[in-house]
């Protein structure tokens, strides 16, 4: 019995540590998959373009400005005298309400207090703040890069949807960060 168990456990030992046999990969032709998604995006790309210049067309008496950062915005209400505006570390406060690109809100007057830039905020509401100084507002067209573009924000807003914001930096609490 105990030669049964000696011989159960070396066969054990031989035949449990083969590895398996590498699979061969699957033939792709090179480069097929990225160009397919790259001609797929600059679809996508001029598709949103034209759905943000219809709403800027239909709202002429707006002066919509593009942004170095590849979005659009109308200020609503602009401090001239004012020079403070938000940086690193500082703590802001600001409502927004935010719409699909065809005017359907998704969300209503919310309200937040954000850290700039060591919190999680979508990017082109990120960059957006940061032009605002305290008690102003203005209007934001954010193609869906830079908004929530692929994933959505997994529960109002879907995949690549462009959005509107409506945006008011209520105060600035600056750091010394």
């Amino acid at each position: 019995m105990k030669n049964l168990l000696i011989l159960f456990a070396i066969a054990m030992v031989s035949f449990g540590c083969k590895s398996p046999e590498a699979r061969l990969p699957e033939s792709v032709q090179s480069g097929s998959f990225l160009k397919a998604s790259a001609e797929r995006n600059k679809k996508l790309n001029e598709l949103e373009h034209k759905q943000i210049q219809d709403v800027i067309n239909s709202n002429p008496d707006r002066n919509y400005i593009a942004s170095k950062s590849g979005f659009w915005y109308a200020y609503t209400t602009q401090i001239e005298n004012d020079t403070v505006q938000p940086q690193f570390g500082d703590v802001i406060d600001f409502t927004y309400d935010v719409s699909n690109i065809e005017g359907d809100e998704i969300y209503a007057n919310t309200n937040k207090t954000y850290v700039m830039d060591k919190e999680e905020l979508f990017t082109g509401l990120r960059e957006g703040l940061k032009l605002l100084k305290p008690t102003e507002s203005a209007t934001f067209i954010f193609p869906s890069q830079k908004a929530f573009g692929y994933y959505g924000d997994e529960h109002k807003i879907g995949t690549n949807i462009p959005l509107i914001c409506e945006v008011t930096l209520n105060t600035i609490i600056k750091t010394n960060d």
